[in-house]
């Protein structure tokens, strides 16, 4: 099972970034859990200097952009 972890207070960028990485992972037939990680102190512990952030399996892949579809399948690939 893959984690996809998305960084950010919540905002509409971070719930695009989060609904795309769903959809990724679905289109890709992919066992994933989502989490949204909204608290200040757990963004900044994990390296997080701009929101949205996009972690997989532990891995920061992405920061201060909203990413596209076939950009992450391309990760999780």
């Amino acid at each position: 099972m893959i984690e996809i972890k998305i960084y950010g207070k919540g905002c509409s960028k971070c719930q695009l970034l989060a609904t795309n990485a769903e959809q990724a992972a679905r289109e890709l037939g992919l066992e994933y859990k989502l989490e949204k990680v909204t608290d200040m102190g757990a963004i900044v512990e994990a390296g997080v200097m701009t929101t949205p952030a996009l972690c997989i399996d532990g891995d920061l892949k992405s920061m201060g952009h909203v990413l596209n579809p076939d950009k992450i399948k391309a990760m999780l690939s």
